[in-house]
Order: C-alpha cells, then sequence, then structure tokens
C-alpha cells in the first residue's frame, strides 16, 4: 500500500505511528506493523504512552524502530477523566511529532478518535494520513458508559466523521469495521483495507506445560485481555463463583492476565465473591509469561457480554 523504499531513492522514506492507549512494542499489532514498515525499506518512529512496568525508557531505538515515549496517567472514571488524559495525550504527541520533523507518512491508531488532529497538522507539510481503526469509538462509549446517544456520544461520532475525512486510506481490523468506515464514514471502498491482527507465530507460540501453574488443582483456566467495563471479567468471576458454589466444583485454579480500568475493582469483587485463594491476577505480563499460562490451560475464558462494540469486533484473546 505504501511501498517499498528503493535503492534509488534519495532517503528512506519516513513513517510516523501515533498510538495513546497503549505502549509499543506492548502493542503487539502496532508493533507487527512497524516491523513491517522497517523490513520494507522504511524509516520508522513510533510515538506512544510509557508504560508503567515495561517500555519506560522516554527514547529508544528497538530493533531499528525509533520509538518516543511520554508519561501519561490513564484515566479512571467517567469521561471528565478521558478528557484530561486525551488533553495530555495530545499535547504531547504534537511535541513530540515537530522534534522527529517531516516524515512521509503519518499512521494513526485509535483510540481516541483525535490523532486527526496533529496528523492533519503533518498533511500540510506534505505527509498522508493513514487511520487504523483498533476500535469503533462511539460502539466503545456506549458498551462503556451506559449513558446513551447523548451529547458526548454525538461528540464521539463528529470525531470519527473529521477523522475518516482527514484519512487518505483507512485500515479496519475486520469486515464490521469495514462496513462501518464505508456506510457511516463515507468512505470509497477501495481506499479502506481490512488489515486483521494475529499473533506473530514466529515469537508466539506454544511452550511446554507447566503444571505448577495450577496450583495444584487438574485444571487451570485463563483469562487474557483488557479489563474495562466492556469485558465482563465480574461475569466470569461471578460464573466461578457459582460453578464452586452451586456445582461444588473446586478442582481449578484461575488465571487472569492483563490490566485496565476496572482492575483493582475486578480484584476487590473476587475478593468479595470468596474467590482469592482460587483466582490469582497477573497485570500485565511479557509474551513469554503469558505463552506459559496459555499452553498451560486446559480453559480459557472470553466472557465478553453482548454489547455495540463486542457484538462487531474481533478479540485477541480469542485468536491468541
Amino acid at each position: 500500500m505504501l511501498g517499498e523504499a528503493t535503492s534509488g531513492d534519495r532517503r528512506s522514506r519516513r513513517a510516523l505511528i501515533l498510538v495513546e492507549n497503549l505502549s509499543v512494542p506492548f502493542d503487539r499489532r502496532v508493533w507487527q506493523e512497524c516491523t513491517t514498515l522497517r523490513d520494507a525499506g522504511w524509516e520508522v518512529h513510533v510515538i506512544c504512552p510509557a508504560g508503567t512496568k515495561r517500555d519506560t525508557e522516554r527514547e529508544v531505538l528497538l530493533d531499528g524502530v525509533r520509538i518516543h515515549r511520554y508519561p501519561l496517567r490513564a484515566a479512571t472514571g467517567g469521561p471528565a477523566g478521558y478528557l484530561r488524559e486525551y488533553g495530555t495525550a495530545l499535547w504531547h504527541t504534537a511535541r513530540l511529532a515537530r522534534k522527529v520533523g517531516p516524515v512521509d507518512v503519518v499512521h494513526a491508531c485509535n483510540p481516541p478518535d483525535l490523532l486527526f488532529l496533529p496528523a492533519r497538522w503533518l498533511k500540510r507539510r506534505g505527509a498522508r494520513f493513514v487511520f487504523d481503526q483498533h476500535d469503533l469509538v462511539p460502539e466503545l462509549y456506549l458498551s462503556r458508559f451506559d449513558r446513551g446517544e447523548d451529547l458526548l456520544y454525538r461528540g464521539v461520532c463528529a470525531l470519527e466523521r473529521m477523522t475518516y475525512r482527514a484519512a487518505d486510506v483507512v485500515l479496519a481490523t475486520n469486515e464490521s469495521y469495514r462496513d462501518v468506515a464505508v456506510r457511516r464514514g463515507g468512505r470509497r471502498p477501495e481506499d479502506v483495507f481490512v488489515v486483521r491482527s494475529a499473533p506473530d507465530t514466529d515469537r508466539f507460540h506454544p511452550v511446554p506445560p507447566e503444571p505448577e501453574l495450577k496450583e495444584g488443582k487438574p485444571h487451570l483456566l485463563c483469562y487474557l485481555g483488557v479489563m474495562g467495563p466492556q469485558d465482563g471479567v465480574d461475569y466470569a468471576l461471578r460464573a466461578l463463583a457459582k460453578l464452586r458454589d452451586e456445582l461444588g466444583r473446586s478442582d481449578w485454579h484461575a488465571v487472569f492476565v492483563g490490566g485496565g480500568d476496572t482492575f483493582d475493582a475486578m480484584v476487590e469483587l473476587s475478593r468479595r465473591l470468596g474467590l482469592s485463594d482460587q483466582v490469582r491476577f497477573t497485570g500485565r505480563v511479557p509474551d513469554a509469561e503469558l505463552a506459559r499460562y496459555l499452553s498451560t490451560a486446559d480453559v480459557c475464558l472470553s466472557p465478553d457480554p453482548r454489547n455495540p462494540l463486542n457484538d462487531v469486533s474481533t478479540m485477541n484473546k480469542v485468536l491468541e
């Protein structure tokens, strides 16, 4: 789509990837895009938030990709917290984009649908804009906040429209997202490409199971992924309590891998349900540790409730 740099080019073409909701390379989809561009001869820069336990360096050259990170405190609670988070992220993104300098392509990954603002500034300086739509933000808003189609909902719809309008090309993660880009976003079908997320099988593959991870139980259950209001981790915990209390099954140990803005609430819910001895929350872990849990698990949990976002999304946890 973007072409390959050739030996006849006077300079390597430069791509700038903008991410707000995860650090890189922790965001595996973005990292695969970075390394694919690098292998095609591009000079790749990334602007993203710093992690808390990993991806903490403010600037690093990693496997040929230059990563520029900024401090960001993730929002908790209602929409006001997200306004503070996104305002801080936009300020740092604009600051670091000036530092990176001119680029040929700016590749913005949502959420939020606000990165078209620095992308539009770069477009005026000659860059092309690729919008990589990881989430449908209007559906995400409906699924997280249960506020209905209120003023803020109409606002995020407007931001999505402006992002579609500014983009030269849209990348969608599945056919449902592509349909939204064409139908709701007014994009020409030939300008919307499905680029699915999938594990990198060169790095992410089964390893020998480790029975000790089962904590002496016959069966290991594993949840993997973000823990937000729309992800149904509370459903999984209540189901495990019923499995123990109503069906008399205590022959299992469960591990919940991942983080998010309901992480602390889910740990507390597990405690209130009396599951602390049988359920472990690891937080976010490196890929190698994740492979250990998945390779040992007997059952994997995908408790996504029915909501506007989940109904049209393809979950990385299921693919992995």
